[in-house]
C-alpha cells in the first residue's frame, strides 16, 4: 500500500490558509465527492473502495488544473478504476445509469445507444489518462483500520456509562468520511487522520480520556508516537472548513 507523503498537496507542516485548492476549486471539488460518495452508495460500494475513488480523484488534481477536464467525467473513472483496485469491480453501465440518474433525476436508464457508448469509451479513455498521471500509482493506506483499532482501545478505557451515551464511535466514522470531501487523505498520514476524527469526536460530547492530565503523554500519543497537537488541529481545522462549505453549497 502506498503511504502518501507528507509533501503530497501540501503537506502536514503546511501554514493555514496555504493548503490544498483555493476556494472556488475547492468548492467544486467538494461537489464532485459528494457525487462520487452518493453514486458509490447507490453502487453498492463499500467505504473503502468509495475512499479510494475519492482519493484517485483529489491526487489526480493535484496533478492537473480543474479547467483541463471534465471533474466528473474524473470521478466517474476514478468510480471505476477504485472498483478494481479494491476488487469490488463495476460495470461501466451502472456507473453511467447511476450517474444519470444523479444529474436527471427520475430520468429512464440510458438507451444503448450511440451517446451510451461515447460515455463508456469516454471513462474507459480517462481511466488510462488518470493511470498515466497517477503514475500507476493508485493503492492507498487508509486511515480506517486504524480508526477502528484506536476505537477498540479508547473503548476500553472509558467507562461503560460514557461510552453508551455517547455517539463517539458514529460521530468519529462520520468524521473520517467526509473527510474526504476535502485533500486530507492526500495532506496527512492515515493515523494522524484517524487519531483527529476521534479527537474531535471526543470534544464535540465533551468526553474526557480518564487519567489524562496524569499520564506521561496525551492519549492520541499512544497511538501515533509521531503526531503533534499543531498536525491535529490543522486536521480539525480542515474537517471544519469542511462542514462550512457544506452549510454554503446547495
Amino acid at each position: 500500500m502506498e503511504d502518501l507523503s507528507q509533501d503530497s498537496c501540501g503537506g502536514e507542516d503546511a501554514a493555514p490558509g496555504a493548503k490544498g485548492w483555493p476556494a472556488p476549486q475547492a468548492r467544486v471539488h467538494f461537489r464532485v465527492t459528494r457525487f462520487i460518495m452518493e453514486a458509490g452508495v447507490k453502487l453498492g460500494m463499500q467505504s473503502i473502495p468509495i475512499a479510494t475513488a475519492c482519493t484517485i480523484y483529489h491526487k489526480f488534481f493535484c496533478e492537473i488544473n480543474v479547467d483541463a477536464y471534465d471533474p466528473y467525467l474524473v470521478a466517474m473513472s476514478s468510480l471505476y478504476l477504485a472498483g478494481k483496485v479494491e476488487e469490488q469491480p463495476l460495470r461501466t453501465r451502472d456507473i453511467i445509469n447511476v450517474s444519470n440518474r444523479y444529474f436527471h433525476p427520475g430520468s429512464e436508464p440510458l438507451e444503448l445507444d450511440s451517446r451510451f457508448w461515447v460515455i463508456r469509451d469516454s471513462i474507459v479513455q480517462c481511466e488510462l489518462l488518470v493511470l498515466r498521471v497517477l503514475r500507476f500509482q493508485v493503492s492507498f493506506q487508509h486511515p480506517h483500520k486504524y480508526l477502528l483499532h484506536y476505537l477498540i482501545s479508547l473503548k476500553n478505557w472509558l467507562n461503560r456509562y460514557s461510552w453508551q451515551r455517547t455517539p463517539i464511535s458514529v460521530t468519529a466514522w462520520a468524521l473520517l468520511r467526509d473527510s474526504y470531501h476535502g485533500g486530507l487523505c492526500l495532506r496527512f498520514r492515515a493515523q494522524h487522520i484517524a487519531v483527529a476524527a476521534l479527537h474531535l469526536a471526543l470534544q464535540v460530547y465533551g468526553v474526557e480520556v480518564p487519567a489524562e492530565a496524569e499520564a506521561e503523554k496525551p492519549w492520541w500519543q499512544v497511538f501515533s508516537e509521531d503526531l503533534t497537537k499543531p498536525i491535529i488541529d490543522n486536521i480539525v481545522s480542515d474537517l471544519i472548513q469542511i462542514y462550512t462549505m457544506d452549510t454554503e453549497i446547495p
